[in-house]
C-alpha cells in the first residue's frame, strides 16, 4: 500500500480522486530547515518495501518564495501583495520513492493571476479561516476561487496534487491508479482541462530533478 507522506485534507482527497490504496503517514518536520521539503517529507515516513509519496507547495513571486501565513494578518498582507502583482507561480515538488528505495523528484508550475481585490473583500475572505494552511493564502479549489483572474497550467497542482503528473510517477514506482486522472479531475472541480494532454505527455516522460511548466509540453 502507497504511504503518503502528508496530512493535507486537500491531497487526501486529490489521491483518493486517483483510486490507489494509501494510508496516511503525516511527515512531522519543520520544512523551514530543508532546502527540499519533500523529501525530508519522504525520508520522514519511507518504509522498505512500500512505495512512498511526498510533496510541498509553494508560491513564487519573482525570485522569491512564498509559504503559508502565520496568522489571519499575515494572509491579508499576503493576498494583497499577490493582488498587485503580475502574476505569480505555485510550484508543488513531488518525491516519489518506490518499494526499493529508488527515489524520482520533479516540480510542476502552474500561473495565477489574481484580481485587484478591495481590502475588505480580502479581509473578508480571510475570516473564513481557508488561507491560514495554504501556501500563499488561498485555496483556489474554495472560496479563493473568487479571488483569482486568470489560471495557466494545472489547476490540481495549484490545488496541491498535480494528478496527471503523479499517475505517471506512482506507475513507475508500482502503485497502479484505477482511476484516469484527466478524467477524475475534471469530473471533481467541473471544468474542462485544456491542459491535460500537454500534463499527461510531462507526466509519462518526466525525468529526476525535472522541472515542469504545466501550461506547455516541454518536457525540462
Amino acid at each position: 500500500m502507497l504511504r503518503l507522506a502528508s496530512g493535507s485534507p486537500r491531497r487526501i482527497e486529490l489521491l483518493r480522486l486517483l483510486g490507489v490504496p494509501f494510508e496516511v503517514a503525516p511527515a512531522s518536520i519543520d520544512e523551514s530547515a530543508h532546502a527540499s521539503p519533500a523529501s525530508g517529507k519522504a525520508d520522514a515516513v519511507a518504509r522498505a518495501g512500500t512505495p512512498t509519496l511526498a510533496a510541498d507547495t509553494e508560491l513564487v513571486v519573482g525570485d522569491v518564495r512564498v509559504g503559508k501565513p502565520r496568522d489571519a494578518g499575515g494572509a491579508v498582507t499576503m493576498l494583497a501583495d499577490l493582488a498587485a502583482c503580475v502574476t505569480h507561480e505555485v510550484r508543488t515538488e513531488v518525491v516519489v520513492v518506490d518499494a526499493a528505495g529508488r527515489r524520482s523528484a520533479f516540480a510542476v508550475r502552474s500561473r495565477v493571476r489574481m484580481r485587484a481585490a478591495p481590502l475588505r473583500e480580502i479581509e473578508r475572505y480571510v475570516a473564513t479561516g481557508e488561507p491560514l494552511d495554504k501556501a500563499g493564502g488561498y485555496a483556489i479549489q474554495g472560496e479563493g476561487a473568487r479571488l483569482v483572474a486568470a489560471l495557466d497550467g494545472c489547476l490540481a497542482n495549484v490545488a496541491g496534487l498535480p494528478l496527471c503528473h503523479v499517475y505517471h510517477a506512482l506507475r513507475a514506482a508500482g502503485a497502479v491508479a484505477r482511476e484516469r486522472p484527466e478524467r477524475a479531475c475534471q469530473e471533481r472541480f467541473a471544468f474542462v482541462c485544456p491542459v491535460w494532454r500537454a500534463a499527461q505527455h510531462q507526466g509519462r516522460n518526466a525525468f529526476d530533478g525535472a522541472e515542469l511548466a504545466s501550461w506547455s509540453s516541454a518536457v525540462v
